[in-house]
């Protein structure tokens, strides 16, 4: 097992508040990958109309909420489970199918490995590696896939490099599994920032493969982490069902069932994100080409990674520098294959990131 260090989260702020002296308000987070436009405006306005939801329990099967994110999914809602945030049920997924042995795609985000391990499962990571830009070479990979290893896990887009596997490779990848037994997780928090979105999920596979299940949430996307809304899309009706009997009812509030039947439909925002997130992506991106301090990789969710090319200062130092500035980015170091030479940084507001441009690269 591959020791984590301990970190400073994007939620982290009272933490940060405490140790630096400055106000939560006052920070400006870049670690956090949450979408800078804020929560959907029909969202907004929706609940205020709404809001004696409360006063009833939800639907126990969720028909209208799973009903809209199919059709936002383009999917059939059948195969969409709801949870207390994709945590939730990637925790469902991970203890119903008990791996002895997961394979996890690294480096990338350490909640997979500890969860595998409550179930007393062991994980071993594949490395993505810095020679090729962190981008997976699907052959080499697949030639690693063996029938001891009952489970594998892909962030896509990954966490923290922001490479991501197109649908053509995770289809070779998952016939590969199919023969010799092994189940897919695919987490796609950040796939809706993507430019091609369609080119890149793999919602689409779920219909021909029973061997995958998606995850995906509403915390970085829509801006909601308070709101505890996540899903998994899976065609595996066996283990669907399974899943369901599991779960604990009602775990889902009315106020998120609500959110998710405006905020999915809210079709002006969501193109408003993604514009806003491809025009930073492409100006960020060329910004660091350019320097000669950092080499940046190229990003298809909505946030980089940057390695220092300068001597002596080191990821600790950068994010130092920058919190004393109100502005929180991610060190890196405690990421597994990843040392001192790297921080990550999301896209926000253009004004914010030519700040902490202007900061990194001055």
């Amino acid at each position: 097992m591959i020791k984590h260090k301990d970190h400073f989260h994007g939620s982290d702020l009272e933490k940060i508040e405490q140790i630096y002296g400055i106000k939560k308000e006052n920070i400006i987070s870049f670690s956090a990958n949450v979408n800078p436009l804020g929560i959907s405006p029909k969202l907004r306005e929706g609940i205020k109309e709404q809001i004696d939801c409360i006063t009833t329990y939800p639907d126990r099967d969720y028909v209208q909420l799973r009903q809209c994110i199919a059709n936002y999914c383009s999917t059939e809602v059948e195969n969409i489970i709801v949870g207390n945030g994709s945590t939730e049920l990637i925790s469902l997924f991970i203890q119903i199918q008990q791996p002895k042995k997961a394979l996890i795609l690294g480096p990338t985000y350490s909640e997979y490995e500890r969860e595998i391990a409550l179930c007393g499962g062991k994980t071993i990571y594949y490395p993505l590696r810095e020679e090729n830009d962190f981008v997976l070479d699907p052959a080499h990979f697949i030639s690693k896939l063996s029938e001891d290893i009952d489970m594998l896990i892909i962030c896509n887009p990954n966490n923290p490099t922001g490479t991501a596997i197109n649908v053509h490779d995770m289809r070779l990848i998952l016939d590969a599994c199919k023969e010799s037994d092994i189940f897919v997780m695919v987490d796609e928090t950040y796939v809706e920032f993507a430019e091609n979105v369609k080119e890149i999920s793999a919602v689409s596979l779920t219909r021909t493969y029973t061997n995958i299940a998606i995850l995906r949430g509403t915390s970085k996307f829509f801006a909601a982490p308070g709101l505890r809304l996540g899903y998994a899309i899976c065609s595996n009706s066996d283990l669907m069902q399974i899943m369901n009997q599991r779960k604990d009812p009602w775990s889902i509030n009315s106020i998120a069932v609500i959110a998710g039947t405006l905020m999915f439909t809210d079709e002006d925002y969501i193109q408003e994100t993604r514009d806003l997130i491809k025009s930073e992506r492409d100006r960020l991106f060329k910004l660091f080409d350019e320097s000669t301090r950092f080499k940046p990789y190229k990003p298809q969710g909505n946030f980089m990674l940057l390695k220092i090319l300068e001597d002596g200062i080191t990821s600790g130092d950068l994010f130092d520098r920058c919190i004393r500035q109100g502005l929180m980015i991610r060190d890196c170091s405690t990421f597994p294959y990843l040392d001192e030479k790297y921080i990550r940084i999301c896209f926000m507001n253009p004004e914010d990131n030519t700040k902490l441009a202007s900061l990194l690269l001055g």
